[in-house]
């Protein structure tokens, strides 16, 4: 297995799988993520867009959040390239 089948299968792990919502609702967290550099902020604007898929947050759970969501711009970062 290559070096790019290798990441493409640890980051499906990571990401997981996701619904057409899910996967809109990340796309827009990750859009204000990008706006904002602020995930508290990014994840108030996408629940404002994406009521059903809203995310809870608090301060025992924002650091991971935080960390999954910059994961996923990286990710729909090296895909585009």
């Amino acid at each position: 297995m290559n070096q790019l089948d290798q990441y493409l299968k640890r980051s499906q792990e990571i990401i997981g799988e996701r619904t057409k919502e899910e996967e809109k609702y990340d796309n827009e967290l990750v859009k204000w993520l990008r706006k904002t550099g602020d995930i508290k902020k990014a994840i108030k604007k996408a629940n404002k867009k994406h009521t059903t898929e809203s995310l809870e947050y608090d301060e025992t759970n924002i650091d991971d959040i935080g960390a999954h969501y910059h994961y996923l711009m990286e990710h729909m970062e090296i895909i585009k390239k």
